[in-house]
């Protein structure tokens, strides 16, 4: 254990382990978030990613309880798993009250799963003792020596989860005790203190560990969700009290709001701690395994999060920017790449002259001073008018280029003329672009006719390199119309279109007051398949800000061909 001392309370706390085992619940604890629902080729895909990481030990659910665990752990035993750095755990729970160890159907199903570790629970609050499991104290001590006795005799290594540990603790301290007695006594090898409901407090939690470290035979473990804010500080407190595992999970996912989050435990021990967890390398991957892992479990991927969010390193104030173009680590306290992140230069109504020309140089592109304050005037003039350049990349790129002439009006790739665009329910939608203003058939921009017919049509006029052309396609919806009908006009005259489709589509209502007839902002992501990019239109009408968004996307996918031949 280190020498290293921290004061916490009235207590001295040993300091970390550097021997110290990261545990990855995801998916067992992290599961039971609201929305996640994972196969078994997911959970085997997630299992994967989290053992690039190198973490100690990956819990892959509970066999017995469900067929799609069973079936999980018997594909891992069967060579679909194979782990690099982590061993896989099975999780169950004590044997049932009254039954024998060797007897319980579920404690048999741990040791079917094959898995070298097993990661027991069991109650350790004498109030759910009492009122939820409504057996005597005396039986449930019994049901945790017996099962972690029979588990150890059978060749697996046995962690305990003590559950409501910290609440059991505080209100019935002395059988909190014994549970945890009678798992080391057994031979768990680590007891795995939970705050099961979330609320301890960083100056409870860490003397209580404290205590435990000095009292227990064995290793002693934590397990802390986020329903306090706290599970983070916990677990790093309760490091420095001499914890030897911690539990947590990808991105914080599970239960209400969340477990500890693995990915900020590990950064916070390695980059702020010293602590040598993982090869650098392997926390190079920490931001692409958390984006994995959000994709595969039907979450966002993370946007604030510390370390690995989206925004973790963005800077968007024009301060911020100036200094950052002095010295980077004026406003960031780790360099990004060391988590596989990295700094994103935010244009906005808030940038100054630096921010322009650092994002222009991100782009790959120089710009001098007069040109960075001409774009950032037409930033801000068209921010009052409702556009944001924060989260659309790609369409600042085109901005930036037609400010300042490096993209000339003759040579865009292509002119859209004017569409029509029949939605479904029978509503005709008709507009002109903004380029020239001429309007179908004498119609205003977005007046609505009725019309026959079920399937989204639109056709759509576009001029390339001087010549007019005309498409027309169906969708589902205005938008993917939209899409078949120019890619039915350009028809096959840049081949790099083929590839790339749209992979997210956001609308916001920007006046919500103003109803039905509101400014409408649209957010399209478009992706070739390796790169991805994101444009923005604006408009009363979210089918003409829907087409700006999507025309900037075509426009940006034909022209970084170009662009890139010359970074």
């Amino acid at each position: 254990m280190s020498t290293h001392t921290t004061s916490a309370g009235d207590v001295t706390l040993p300091g970390a382990s550097p021997g110290l085992e990261l545990y990855d619940t995801t998916l067992r604890d992290g599961t039971q978030r609201e929305g996640v629902v994972l196969s078994v080729d997911d959970k085997l895909r997630v299992a994967r990613r989290m053992d690039e990481l190198a973490v100690s030990y990956i819990e892959g659910g509970w066999p017995g309880a469900n067929p799609k665990d069973t079936e999980f752990f018997r594909r891992a035993a069967e060579g679909d798993l194979q782990l690099e750095h982590a061993t896989l755990v099975a999780f169950g729970m004590t044997r049932a009250p009254g039954k024998r160890a060797d007897e319980d159907p579920l404690l048999q199903s741990l040791l079917d799963a094959r898995t070298p570790a097993i990661c027991l629970v069991g109650k350790s609050w004498g109030y759910h003792v009492d009122e939820a499991l409504g057996v005597p104290r005396a039986e449930n001590l019994a049901m945790v020596e017996e099962s972690v006795r029979h588990l150890r005799a059978e060749g697996r290594r046995v962690f305990f989860d003590a559950e409501h540990f910290f609440d059991g603790f505080a209100r019935d301290e002395a059988y909190a005790r014994e549970v945890v007695a009678a798992a080391a006594e057994a031979g768990a090898e680590v007891v795995v203190l939970c705050d099961t409901n979330g609320g301890a407090m960083p100056w409870d939690a860490a003397p209580v560990v404290h205590d435990l470290v000095r009292g227990l035979p064995c290793g002693v473990g934590l397990h802390f969700h986020d329903d306090g804010g706290c599970a983070v500080a916990n677990s790093l407190l309760g490091i420095e009290a001499g914890a030897v595992q911690v539990q947590g999970t990808a991105n914080g996912l599970g239960e209400r709001c969340g477990n500890a989050n693995l990915f900020t435990i590990m950064a916070d021990l390695q980059l702020k701690r010293g602590l040598a967890l993982v090869p650098p390398d392997r926390l190079e991957r920490l931001t692409d395994v958390s984006h994995h892992v959000a994709e595969l479990c039907n979450q966002s991927t993370p946007s604030v999060a510390p370390y690995v969010g989206h925004t973790a390193f963005s800077h968007k104030a024009g301060l911020h920017a100036s200094a950052l173009a002095k010295a980077p680590d004026m406003y960031q306290h780790i360099d990004p790449a060391d988590v596989g992140n990295r700094q994103r230069l935010v244009v906005s109504e808030l940038a100054g002259r630096a921010n322009i020309a650092l994002k222009a140089k991100e782009l790959g592109i120089d710009v001098t001073d007069e040109q960075a304050r001409a774009v950032l005037a037409e930033v801000k003039r068209r921010e009052s008018e409702g556009w944001t350049y924060e989260a659309a990349d790609a369409s600042f790129e085109l901005l930036l280029r037609r400010v300042t002439g490096m993209l000339d009006p003759a040579d865009e790739p292509f002119r859209s003329r004017h569409y029509r665009v029949s939605v479904s329910g029978g509503t005709e939608v008709r507009g002109a672009t903004r380029e020239d203003g001429d309007v179908l058939d004498g119609g205003a921009p977005g007046a609505e006719v009725s019309v026959e017919g079920r399937l989204a049509e639109a056709i759509i006029a576009v001029e390339v390199h001087g010549t007019r052309r005309l498409g027309a396609g169906e969708g589902n919806g205005p938008v993917d119309a939209l899409d078949h009908a120019f890619r039915n006009a350009v028809n096959g005259t840049w081949p790099q279109l083929d590839r790339v489709h749209l992979s997210d589509y956001k609308v916001r209502i920007l006046e919500a007051e103003a109803g039905t007839d509101a400014i409408t902002r649209v957010l399209v992501t478009s992706t070739d398949g390796h790169e991805v990019w994101d444009t923005v239109g604006v408009h009363a009408n979210v089918v003409e800000a829907s087409w700006f968004a999507l025309s900037d996307a075509y426009t940006h996918a034909i022209m970084r061909v170009e662009w890139d031949g010359g970074r």
